[in-house]
């Protein structure tokens, strides 16, 4: 019998301490603070307290929060961590999310509490589906995970919005939008299809076999290189401050 592929192509063999590293998504997590960082960076001066706080809030709010919930509702992972640790991890991590943001908001500007307030809202509303599931579309992950986090990396530092973080945050609704189409393919060829039959015949009338590996390579490797452009990106960004 053919091995199954694992459920993403980050995710480690399964069991222990693995399971945690595999639940964080890394790449995903960090190419959506890259998103923050962004927002951080086109900011006219830049403060490395304001920068590392937002990381910390967005970290602990989608890269563990988001997650957690993400896994506590249906498995899509199939990790071995119990249901009541998904809980704990979303409910601690969210809770700390939420008191940088309110520590944020008192010490630089209340406008921050309405990304507190909108975020804390998001996390449970998209993972969960909840509302019968009218948060968890498409256009709200490019939202939620995407348009917002740069929009709040701004006010942070910037302590206002412009024009120039309206388009940025545009940019990453729309790169947001093409990694959710990617990663459905790739979600849905790893984790739910049994086989892949057929053949692709070209004009010359050449023949080749269609397999999982086929669907999977392009999109996927579409996905790796976009996360470390965003990566990069970010990181450019930041260094024009330096």
């Amino acid at each position: 019998m053919t091995a199954r592929p694992r459920p993403a192509f980050y995710a480690l063999e399964r069991g222990g301490w693995r399971d945690y590293v595999t639940l964080l998504h890394l790449p995903y997590t960090a190419w959506h603070l890259s998103y923050v960082a962004i927002g951080c960076a086109l900011a006219p001066v830049l403060h490395g307290d304001r920068l590392l706080a937002s990381l910390a809030a967005f970290f602990l709010a989608l890269g563990v929060a988001a997650h957690a919930l993400d896994e506590l509702r249906g498995r899509p992972l199939g990790t071995e961590i119990p249901g009541r640790v998904l809980v704990a991890l979303a409910a601690v991590s969210l809770a700390g999310a939420v008191a940088i943001g309110i520590a944020a908001a008192i010490a630089w500007t209340p406008w921050l509490l309405v990304c507190v307030a909108v975020g804390a809202f998001l996390v449970p509303a998209y993972n969960l589906e909840l509302f019968g599931g009218t948060f968890h579309s498409d256009l709200w992950f490019g939202i939620a995970w995407g348009a917002f986090p740069l929009l709040t990396g701004y006010l942070v530092t910037a302590e206002r919005t412009s024009l120039a973080a309206v388009l940025a945050a545009l940019w990453a609704l729309c790169l947001s939008l093409a990694q959710r189409r990617l990663s459905t393919q790739v979600r849905t060829l790893r984790r739910r299809v049994r086989d892949v039959s057929g053949t692709i015949v070209y004009a010359d009338g050449a023949e080749a076999p269609v397999t999982e590996d086929t669907l999977l390579r392009t999109p996927e490797l579409a996905l790796r290189t976009l996360t470390l452009a965003t990566i990069a990106l970010a990181a450019a960004l930041l260094a024009t401050h330096a």
